[in-house]
């Protein structure tokens, strides 16, 4: 019996299995295109008879060893890397949806997913409706209809930082025979792996904790293996009935559990592109290595700061499921119980201009873009990452205008108090 290896042995040697002579670190495959013997040979990757390299665009040994481990580290059959977590949830969708089809999502979501569900999919025919996750089952299979393919959600919520009910809202999808997707960048699968709650498919922007470094764009996208396609053939007759790219061949026949991610690969990353870099997948690896490390330290850290904000006079409220009084505490003790991760959301009192002036008197604490990496950065996304959004689309998708969004990093902690402390004096 193959030994089953825990998370952190997985973080460090999953994906590349050197042979005999073989570099014992992950090479870079700079290389766009792979030599052949004959013609034949090539043929048969063209028609997935044989699996191999001949384009990075589809496949590349670098790339494929990376999304292996993550794969293994979510406990999936199979992944596909992307350019960036957004392409990542795009082709997820895509896979199994086209112009006429519908999903449902929750509203409390990253605010570049919330435009790419409510905006552009819509110019693809593919419309969305978004409804609270705190509403009953009984209310968000209203939002269902004939047409529905998915059902989305964020483990925990950016910026918002709720915590998803996951079997909830995997009962609901496979009520309605449906796959539910989970973007599970927050917790990353050292804190939560949503196969083991019933969730079908798993995205990440691996740009976030997986590299952990602000080194590398990417994005990831696992299959569970779970859903049974062929149940509901009707459904979703772009893995069910054939191909007619590729002479005919129907994915779910050809490539059993596989077949989700085949035609990602396949039919969606040869159509659209949006591959990694080799060296970004390398750099990416480099973060998976230390993962089980990092994570550990960012949730001890975020602690301590949530508690030092939730004492403060100053601080209206935090939002951190660590926090015993949090109303998504019980949910993470069930779904996160060795910790969320190392981003909270808090309003301090006053107007949009109090959290302007807090962020612009820290000195430690960066403002940037970026979030969830070895450094402690702030945003606050009303201003930023939110700025389409209207104000009803704001308190929609779960954002006050006063949140302020902290990704507490790996530093040592007492400078980041400090650093707080000193930006709280000057208001």
């Amino acid at each position: 019996m193959k030994k089953k290896f825990k998370t952190a042995t997985l973080c460090v040697q999953a994906g590349w299995k050197p042979k005999n002579g073989d570099p014992r670190v992950l090479p870079i495959v700079q290389s766009t295109t792979f030599k052949y013997d004959n013609t034949e040979e090539m043929a048969d990757l063209f028609d997935l008879k044989k699996e191999g390299y001949f384009y990075t665009r589809l496949q590349n040994p670098t790339n494929d060893a990376v999304a292996q481990k993550i794969a293994a580290l979510e406990g999936g059959v199979g992944a596909m890397l992307t350019s960036s977590g957004q392409a990542a949830n795009f082709y997820a969708v895509f896979n199994i949806c086209e112009a006429g089809d519908h999903i449902v999502t929750s509203n409390e979501i990253y605010g570049g997913t919330y435009n790419l569900f409510g905006v552009t999919l819509k110019k693809l025919g593919i419309d969305c409706t978004f409804v609270n996750p705190d509403a009953s089952e009984e209310e968000i299979s209203k939002a269902f209809q004939p047409n529905t393919k998915a059902l989305f959600g964020e483990t925990i919520s950016n910026p918002g930082c709720k915590v998803l009910d996951i079997e909830k809202y995997a009962r609901i999808a496979h009520a309605h025979g449906v796959p539910l997707i989970i973007d599970n960048t927050f917790p990353t699968p050292i804190n939560c792996r949503p196969f083991e709650w019933g969730a079908d498919i798993v995205t990440h922007s691996t740009t976030k904790y997986m590299d952990g470094h602000a080194t590398q764009v990417g994005g990831c996208i696992v299959d569970s293996g779970n859903f049974d396609w062929d149940s509901h053939s009707y459904k979703y007759p772009g893995l069910t009935t054939p191909d007619e790219s590729y002479h005919g061949l129907t994915y779910t026949k050809a490539f059993g559990k596989m077949a989700y991610t085949t035609k990602l690969v396949a039919q969606l990353m040869r159509d659209l592109g949006s591959i990694p870099s080799p060296h970004n997948s390398f750099l990416l690896n480099l973060g998976l290595e230390t993962l089980h490390l990092r994570v550990a330290r960012h949730c001890e850290n975020a602690m301590k700061v949530a508690e030092f904000l939730s004492q403060d006079d100053r601080v209206a409220w935090v939002n951190y499921s660590g926090l015993k009084d949090h109303p998504d505490h019980a949910l993470a003790q069930k779904y996160l119980p060795n910790g969320s991760c190392g981003v909270l959301a808090f309003g301090l009192k006053g107007d949009r201009e109090t959290a302007i002036r807090f962020m612009d008197s820290l000195r430690l604490i960066c403002i940037v873009t970026h979030v969830a990496d070895a450094r402690s950065c702030v945003l606050h996304p009303a201003s930023h990452t939110h700025r389409q959004l209207s104000d009803e689309q704001l308190r929609e998708a779960g954002v006050a205008p006063d949140l302020i969004r902290l990704s507490v990093g790996i530093e040592d902690v007492e400078d980041i108090l400090d650093d707080l402390r000193q930006a709280l004096d000057q208001l």
